[in-house]
């Protein structure tokens, strides 16, 4: 068998670890070349500008809100009214001001006043009446500077949290939170039906106000509470008109209704 001398072997040796070191070094240079060119570009083309930042992603918006968040948000949109003798609460409903109520808060009041949350004050008129519904519209003589209406909102689940805001007793602005303890209720000895049950607190003065979901969207307007006793004290049951009935649309089916032990609040 023939050998290869040990001297030549290893002048092989040197040869190949030599072509391995060439190729080492221009693959490092190739890493230096591509990197200079990235600082490069990223440098505003190398013109000693500092590079454009980049947009930071949009933060997602929470799904819900905290109970001061919500009413920071709508609380602007609720106005007290004072329809003869009858104290109640609105929310506006739409950009040109109109205002959603109960309808029995207004129902044959010669004069219907209202105190925007910025403290303005206007006559209004009584536009539309839906008394099946127990809900109706008001157009202000005067609006404040700035209109903030409320965010209609759409379908809503039993057991989901939900916020009251309105005028309870005189104590205007007053906030209650509760849950949605059932759906498609019946109240007023049968007379409103479709009625989202709830249970945060109003009391006489809440009818008319906006309900809420934890997002701040307006799923109801308030229009009646449970009243066993007959003393118009709250007995953890109220009732609000889904804003999609309230706005003219279907009621929708549901399950079968609870019995009456309802008045209206004004």
């Amino acid at each position: 068998m023939e050998h290869v001398p040990q001297e030549a072997g290893a002048a092989e040796a040197r040869k190949a670890g030599a072509g391995r070191a060439r190729r080492s070094v221009v693959g490092a240079g190739a890493l230096v070349v591509v990197a200079a060119l990235a600082y490069w570009l990223g440098s505003a083309g190398g013109r000693g500008e500092q590079a454009a930042p980049r947009p930071s992603p949009t933060p997602t918006p929470s799904a819900t809100l905290t109970v001061p968040d919500v009413y920071k948000r709508v609380g602007p949109s609720v106005v007290v009214i004072q329809a003869g003798e009858s104290l109640g609460t609105g929310v506006i409903a739409a950009d040109d001001g109109t205002v959603l109520t109960a309808h029995h808060v207004v129902k044959g009041a010669k004069d219907v006043n209202l105190t925007f949350a910025d403290g303005t004050k206007a006559k209004a008129a009584l536009t539309s009446a839906d008394p099946e519904r127990d809900v109706a519209t008001l157009k202000p003589a005067k609006l404040p500077e700035i209109v903030v209406p409320a965010t209609l909102g759409g379908g809503v689940a039993v057991g989901a949290p939900v916020v009251a805001i309105g005028n309870p007793l005189g104590l205007t602005y007053s906030v209650s939170t509760g849950v949605v303890s059932g759906l498609d209720r019946s109240a007023e000895k049968g007379d409103l039906s479709g009625l989202i049950q709830f249970d945060a607190s109003v009391n006489p003065g809440s009818s008319g106000g906006p309900l809420l979901d934890a997002r701040g969207l307006l799923i109801g307007i308030v229009v009646s509470i449970a009243d066993p006793g007959g003393d118009e004290a709250f007995a953890g049951i109220a009732f609000a008109v889904p804003i999609g009935a309230a706005l003219g649309g279907d009621e929708g089916d549901g399950p079968p209704r609870a019995p009456d032990m309802t008045e209206g609040i004004a």
